[in-house]
């Protein structure tokens, strides 16, 4: 009788998959996600490139120009200006600068938000779920757009620091609702029960032992709901209610070329933060699902699998 040995390469290659840590291995299964890894360059390049808008542009992009309006492209203004003679270029870059600051305030204060009401009611249950529950259901309800124009009225603006303000303080239900489901799960798990057996507090279970285990988790949701909250400045903008100017953002730079005739004979007054806003959506989205994929590989696997959705393969 024959006895079958597996290769040394698929033994030592079993071995170093063993020995590699869960982070590490999402990671890899990331750097071979081509179009997540392109998407995460892009946005770099894109936050370099607003971040770095005083080295690119000389131009202030608040201050007037009436001497120079509706300049088309030059030598001297790339993208040329607008109606009150500010360069589109400096407001494009700029833009990005308020844009991104919006995107990443209102996804820290979201996710914090999330995880304390969202951890409390998971591991509380009870009375305390319930009533987190029903603030989420209000919340839910809740008319953000009159929430903004009352406070644009009171203020008698709608700045920068206004709107993250809104935003974060209205835009946590959701995560809340998706911590307080995963805490439900993960508070019968064996190592939390044998963690308060051992005499844990409740605060070590929930930072020690829950919360790293919904990490993944978080990154990803991080990612789409940053993306979600940038679309969020740009369609406010657009109707009115997003950052004022001369504050530029890359929602009100658009908002103010949406003219038919602007539209029609200065593409490039439109079209550069309308491809802003776009690749900056996309490749957040496209990194949130590199970031899903790598996390949790199998039941992305079991999705693509699915009858009907062979759109996501």
């Amino acid at each position: 009788m024959t006895t079958h040995k597996f290769p040394v390469e698929v033994a030592a290659l079993t071995r170093v998959r063993i020995d590699k840590s869960p982070m590490r291995l999402a990671s890899e299964r990331f750097m071979d996600n081509k179009v997540a890894l392109v998407s995460m360059i892009v946005l770099l390049l894109i936050i370099l490139v607003s971040v770095g808008a005083p080295l690119l542009t000389h131009f202030n992009p608040n201050v007037q120009n009436l001497s120079n309006t509706d300049a088309p492209p030059s030598a001297l203004h790339l993208l040329g200006t607008n109606s009150e003679g500010m360069d589109y270029l400096s407001r494009d870059l700029y833009g990005g600068q308020r844009d991104l600051l919006i995107g990443f305030s209102d996804t820290i204060i979201v996710l914090w938000i999330g995880i304390v009401l969202g951890g409390i009611a998971g591991y509380s249950g009870g009375w305390v779920d319930s009533l987190v529950m029903r603030v989420c259901d209000f919340m839910f309800n809740f008319p953000f757009l009159l929430l903004i124009i009352i406070l644009s009225s009171i203020f008698n603006t709608t700045g920068v620091g206004l709107l993250i303000t809104v935003i974060g303080l209205t835009g946590w239900p959701g995560v809340t609702r998706l911590i307080r489901g995963l805490f439900l799960n993960l508070r019968q798990a064996e190592f939390v029960l044998a963690a308060k057996m051992a005499g844990a507090g409740d605060l070590r279970i929930i930072f020690k032992h829950m919360i790293p285990n919904i990490m993944g988790t978080l990154v990803v949701t991080a990612t789409f709901q940053m993306a979600s909250i940038i679309s969020a400045e740009a369609a406010l903008s657009v109707i009115g209610f997003g950052v004022q100017p001369p504050t530029p953002t890359w929602g009100n730079v658009l908002s103010g070329a949406l003219d038919y005739f602007t539209l029609r004979t200065e593409p490039w007054a439109w079209l550069p933060p309308a491809l802003l806003i776009t690749l900056t959506i996309l490749c957040i989205n496209f990194i949130g699902d590199g970031l899903r994929d790598a996390f949790d590989p199998i039941s992305s696997a079991s999705l693509k699998c699915l009858p009907g959705n062979s759109h996501l393969q």
